[in-house]
């Protein structure tokens, strides 16, 4: 693919000299790529990040479009045009990935249609090296300038936010394009000027270590990238109960901080509901633990879907479960735990085979309460008498219920 170079005779000094020509930038670059489509599984994994599954498929496309442009003997139409394809498909499934650590990116339709555009108008001007050269250059060239102008939009959550490794790529992305676009411009308009891919020319020479930095820089982003969103999933599953997809008592506890100081911040009323399974430990002896779990994530999913938009739901402990429904007047609790009865009376029959049934007790936020555990002590009070009463019911604090009387005949 590209002769030795050979050093020059040694100095006075004892030192040598290495000359890089371009074909051995551009042997370089695809050892890069090589190794980096081998090393992104090594070190990632094939893991559950779809974006990073797509990163390792652009590193893989673009080591293989590499591959079939410098490989193989030169006027081979079939190879040369699925080549330039890959390469424009690794850039594609870039811009996914991009688009899946940093939801909302613009240029789907171009960077879904360039790769078409590119084999069929490569293929099609073959018999014509000015045309095929033109179009090839410029259609990569525009679809690189897409991705870099998608990387630097603003970014409101995600993983890949940081904005010097997004600027360390798009940099090296962008040059790139530049001189894609450059080399499709003489192509185009100024044939004669136009140097061979691999002839010792200024544009040929900043191509090639253009090609090799923009390989480093998509690693370096694609990692740091991927440990971002390994991060983020990480804080996510310290907050979530993995069995419902609720909120965990840790995560409770923390939001709970922001709607109590809000609540008092604005003088609004806020409630807690505690509600407890009832016989969870006869539905695993009768109908195996299997049954027990698909009872509690059954209830989650109810209590999830009967909230109010903004109430915060949380598993806080084996079958027990909270709700903290700020902005809500003394009718709330009841009403919810009313949409709850209904949909468990419906699914649990139907999805476990067996009725489900639970405890309920709430209570209002005080003035007194210094944080959520005095109202989570009073709430567990209210339920515990619920047990108490024959299960299968609802019970407020003491008090509440003669306010909520005087407020249904108001």
């Amino acid at each position: 693919m590209a002769r030795r170079d050979q050093l020059t005779p040694a100095s006075p000094a004892g030192a040598a000299r290495m000359h890089f020509d371009v074909p051995t930038l551009f042997s370089l670059m695809l050892i890069q790529s090589l190794a980096l489509a081998l090393l992104l599984p090594l070190l990632l994994g094939w893991c559950d990040s779809v974006a990073a599954r797509r990163a390792q498929l652009s590193a893989a496309a673009q080591a293989a479009g590499w591959a079939l442009l410098l490989l193989p003997p030169e006027g081979l139409r079939l190879t040369s045009t699925i080549a330039l394809g890959l390469l424009s498909v690794s850039v594609t499934l870039l811009w996914m990935a991009a688009d899946r650590w940093l939801p909302g990116r613009l240029g789907r339709t171009v960077q879904y249609g360039m790769p078409v555009l590119v084999m069929v108008g490569y293929g099609a001007g073959w018999d014509n090296y000015a045309l095929r050269l033109a179009w090839s250059n410029g259609c990569i060239g525009l679809q690189m300038l897409a991705l870099g102008v998608c990387l630097l939009q603003p970014v409101k959550r995600g993983p890949f936010g940081n904005l010097r490794w997004r600027l360390l790529f798009t940099l090296s992305l962008g040059l790139l394009a530049l001189l894609n676009l450059a080399r499709g411009y003489l192509a185009a308009f100024d044939t004669a000027h136009l140097p061979s891919f691999d002839a010792q020319h200024p544009l040929n020479m900043a191509f090639a270590v253009m090609a090799n930095v923009c390989v480093l820089a998509a690693a370096i982003a694609i990692l740091v990238a991927w440990r971002g969103e390994s991060e983020a999933e990480l804080r996510r599953l310290t907050q979530v109960d993995t069995a419902t997809g609720l909120a965990n008592r840790r995560a409770f506890q923390q939001r709970s901080v922001d709607m109590i100081s809000m609540a008092r911040r604005y003088s609004e009323p806020l409630m807690l509901l505690v509600m407890d399974l009832d016989g969870c430990k006869a539905i695993n002896t009768t109908h195996g633990e299997d049954k027990g779990d698909q009872a509690i994530a059954l209830f989650g999913r109810c209590l999830d879907e009967q909230k109010r938009l903004g109430d915060v739901v949380a598993r806080i402990d084996g079958q027990r479960f909270a709700v903290m429904m700020a902005r809500s007047d003394l009718v709330g609790p009841p009403a919810l735990d009313r949409r709850v009865r209904e949909a468990l009376l419906e699914l649990a029959p139907r999805e476990l085979g067996f009725t489900l049934g639970y405890s309920a007790g709430w209570a209002k936020l005080r003035n007194g309460d210094r944080n959520i555990e005095d109202l989570l002590h009073r709430a567990e009070a209210a339920l515990y008498a619920a047990k108490r009463q024959g299960k299968g019911r609802l019970c407020a604090e003491p008090g509440l219920e003669a306010e909520l009387s005087v407020a249904a005949t108001a």
